[in-house]
């Protein structure tokens, strides 16, 4: 069975997300039947790389905030991710374009190590404070997986891969994903956010259980922890 995700690498609910996800598929019998594919999403496009900005300066410019607020917020933010046992340092977090990075993960895909990119990425950005849209970065990461130097480095200075990035995007749009993360399995249920994992494990019983076509309505609905392009919800 697929479960798709729908990501992008700056999002922190992504993240927490996917730990919770990780801790229900490690109570689901038939995890091994599993294939998880991540799926392109970007919250703000529009997003200039800037490694003299960082992710709390960037959160008061551009919500209009005190940088208290803004201190606030991601302390919050913070205390959700250590709970699931994740360090974030949105102190040091590097505000960067997102979209070479998404070029990468559907590169590690062709060889069954997206999520594993994935991981990578999101300690990258949210734990070390990495320039994850700088192409050294992102060289170093893939060359961690085992992926070819010279491959990823043709990858990253060409456009390779743009196309299934902007693919993601639309079909994003076309199945009516308005944040993320957003787990889509089987094509059969969605479930928005980052939600618990119980949640997540009820999610993946269900559909492994039934046959039906299609994607339904959520299967956890009201609040949840995500982020769309208007910021996050916390």
């Amino acid at each position: 069975m697929k479960v798709e995700i729908w990501s992008d690498v700056m999002c922190p609910f992504c993240y927490i997300g996917k730990r919770k996800f990780e801790n229900a598929l490690a109570q689901f019998p038939h995890k091994d039947k599993i294939e998880v594919v991540w799926k392109s999403f970007q919250l703000d496009p529009t997003t200039v790389t800037d490694p003299s900005l960082n992710t709390i300066d960037n959160l008061a410019e551009k919500k209009g905030w005190s940088k208290q607020q803004a201190q606030e917020t991601t302390a919050h933010v913070t205390n959700i991710a250590k709970q699931v046992g994740l360090e974030f340092n949105f102190d040091k977090a590097v505000v960067a374009n997102s979209f070479d990075a998404h070029r990468l993960s559907h590169l590690a895909k062709k060889y069954g190590k997206q999520n594993d990119l994935e991981e990578k990425l999101f300690q990258a950005y949210f734990t070390d404070g990495k320039n994850t849209a700088d192409h050294s970065t992102l060289l170093q990461i893939g060359k961690e997986l085992g992926i070819d130097e010279k491959e990823i480095t043709d990858v990253l200075n060409q456009t390779t891969y743009s196309n299934e990035v902007e693919q993601d995007i639309a079909e994003a749009q076309q199945i009516g994903v308005r944040g993320v993360p957003f787990f889509v399995l089987d094509r059969k249920y969605a479930v928005s956010g980052a939600q618990e994992s119980d949640t997540f494990l009820g999610a993946l019983t269900k559909a492994y259980e039934e046959n039906i076509n299609g994607v339904t309505e959520p299967i956890a609905s009201g609040s949840s922890c995500g982020c769309g392009p208007e910021g996050c919800d916390v």
